[in-house]
């Protein structure tokens, strides 16, 4: 049995179908290339981005974070609620802060798949809770506010601690770009 895995081929593999070696029939209409000169550009990014970004665990981090989504959302042109994706930011920062024990927070920002993801890391291994608080409280609704906003949200176990993350889909993605250029 072998065990290695393929490989990716790397030249172009030239086809020897009959088809493809005819000459044109038809001086006045050449033969159309198999990938044309100019790609159309790609409406959105076919893979997935990321980005990291570390911000000391302080008052400021959730500011400098919502500046980051803010950022990002632009350079990379992606279509959701941005007021949503700051304010759910806003609150996982603000959640890490509170509980962190270390010094700094990692920020992953990610855009694929239809979705964008941000993952807030710290190194407390205390596992998020939902708490239904009474209406007056000033803390512990942030969760419940995340997954009414968010398409998903949820944690994960880390080496270092804890990431708490949220997903939002794409605004009006059907499959299709809505968008008019």
């Amino acid at each position: 049995m072998d065990t290695m895995a393929p490989t990716r081929p790397t030249e172009l593999r030239v086809s020897t179908s009959p088809a493809d070696l005819q000459e044109p029939t038809s001086p006045a209409k050449p033969r159309q290339q198999a990938y044309p000169a100019h790609p159309p550009k790609p409406i959105r990014p076919t893979a997935l981005q990321k980005r990291c970004v570390s911000v000391n665990a302080g008052p400021m981090a959730p500011g400098i974070a919502r500046g980051q989504v803010r950022a990002t959302i632009a350079a990379w042109d992606i279509p959701v609620d941005l007021s949503v994706a700051i304010l759910l930011t806003s609150e996982l920062v603000t959640n890490a802060v509170m509980h962190e024990a270390g010094e700094a927070i990692k920020l992953v920002i990610t855009c694929g798949y239809g979705q964008l993801g941000v993952d807030v890391h710290d190194t407390s291994c205390d596992l998020p809770v939902s708490v239904d608080g009474p209406p007056d409280a000033e803390t512990g609704r942030g969760l419940v506010l995340v997954a009414s906003l968010s398409s998903s949200w949820g944690y994960y176990r880390t080496p270092t601690g804890k990431a708490v993350y949220f997903t939002l889909a794409f605004v009006g993605d059907s499959g299709a770009d809505t968008r008019e250029e």
